[in-house]
């Protein structure tokens, strides 16, 4: 065989390798770090996905337009998993395929269902507001960052809120816990016992079947309780049903709070003036007056890049989507810092994640610190009071009882560093 021809019939070969595994030389020099987010936009999680995914985009496209990081431009690739698990483990999959070091699913089935592969595959895993609460603990979860307060932390908050309404002792106070009955509904619960033991409370629990558009057998006998404080926990409708018949009931809203998982749509449902007084524990600023907020506006925006409808930025949820996404791109920055020519790994970003220091995203969140040890990020939030029109914050940034909850994450990290489970 001519050499003319052996080289012809190679060229011919690496054409069809080419062809067959769709390589694209182009694409192969882009400079993009990856992330995706397969979330769940038509099943359970509607209540709260398109908000947030629209300020995760609306983030990335500032970033971006301002020419991204170091040179590199974000990728983020969204999909609907519709909180069916095996189809989230396929967009989990095919994401990692691709070279995705970062995947952010947003809901807790999907989140714990990805856990032990994001270990595995050294791939970061974003459960914000979800996930497993243990997971703070980055010694036995290093790739698994919650990013936020996680729910042990937020009911801690939620108390000490009401220890300092009270004068600053709750000892004999009486406190109504209503929640869904999940996982998720129930996870605040011991800590909600160690606190009893430690401050003296009553605690009285009621939980309602799922989805919790059925509230009404439960809420006269949190009445006839006649509770100091309410807690509501669920998420989607059954918040609005929990808010509704808290007012029928004619319990005072100011005595009444919830997690983070409280907007301004549940109030457009529940009536925004009847709904005045209600609490709800505020991981980041709410509105448009936060300055990265303004920019995004400016920037993305009016120049008609945003990815949703105006006037839905700024509202509780897309400034959810925009703060951990801040803390996401920061942990670029901080990779780049530590490894200005990478590579882009999984490993290069969780250094970089796990070195955030005090970092505020322009005044939209409390100061936020995450390390290798604590991927929750310092466990700092406020309450926030919805006057009628917005939420208003009541306290400023705090943390609580941190050592109760930090006791917890341990104790369940090492059980799942025992059992898998």
């Amino acid at each position: 065989m001519s050499v003319t021809r052996r080289t012809l019939l190679s060229q011919a070969a690496v054409i069809a390798l080419a062809t067959q595994f769709r390589i694209d030389p182009a694409a192969a020099q882009e400079k993009v770090i990856r992330f995706a987010m397969p979330q769940d936009f038509t099943k359970i999680y509607t209540f709260v996905t398109a908000e947030y995914s629209q300020g995760q985009k609306d983030y990335i496209a500032l970033v971006n337009a301002r020419g991204g990081i170091n040179g590199y431009r974000i990728l983020a690739e969204v999909s609907d998993q519709g909180n069916d698990l095996p189809r989230a483990i396929e967009q989990y999959e095919r994401a990692k395929s691709q070279g995705a070091i970062l995947v952010d699913p947003l809901g807790t089935p999907a989140a714990r269902a990805l856990t032990p592969r994001a270990l595995a595959d050294k791939i970061n895993l974003i459960t914000a507001y979800s996930g497993r609460s243990d997971a703070a603990d980055g010694t036995v979860f290093p790739y698994i960052f919650p990013l936020s307060p996680n729910y042990w932390t937020q009911i801690a908050l939620l108390i000490d809120y009401f220890r300092t309404q009270s004068g600053g002792d709750l000892k004999g106070k009486k406190i109504c816990f209503v929640h869904i009955d999940t996982p998720f509904g129930k996870e605040p619960l011991p800590i909600l016992k160690r606190l009893q033991e430690k401050l003296g409370f009553e605690l009285s629990t009621f939980p309602y079947t799922p989805p919790g558009n059925d509230q009404s057998a439960i809420w006269p006998q949190v009445r006839r309780a006649r509770p100091d404080w309410v807690v509501f926990w669920g998420a989607g409708v059954g918040q609005t049903v929990a808010l509704t018949e808290a007012i029928r009931n004619g319990l005072p809203l100011s005595k009444v709070s919830s997690s983070v998982w409280l907007s301004e749509s549940d109030m457009d449902v529940v009536g925004r003036q009847q709904a005045a007084g209600v609490l709800k524990v505020e991981p980041c600023a709410s509105g448009r007056e936060p300055r990265l907020i303004q920019q995004i506006l400016k920037e993305v925006v009016e120049p008609g890049k945003g990815s949703g409808a105006a006037e839905k930025v700024g509202t509780a949820y897309y400034n959810y989507g925009v703060m951990i996404t801040s803390i996401m791109v920061e942990g670029v920055r901080q990779a780049f810092a530590k490894a200005p020519n990478g590579p882009i790994s999984g490993e290069w970003l969780n250094a970089g994640l796990s070195s955030i220091t005090n970092f505020e995203a322009e005044g939209l969140i409390p100061p936020t610190t995450v390390t290798p040890q604590d991927h929750q990020g310092g466990g700092k939030a406020r309450i926030a009071r919805w006057d009628g029109t917005k939420f208003v914050p009541a306290t400023d940034w705090f943390t609580a009882y941190q050592d109760v909850v930090w006791d917890e994450i341990r104790t369940t990290a090492a059980e799942f560093q025992k059992s898998g489970k």
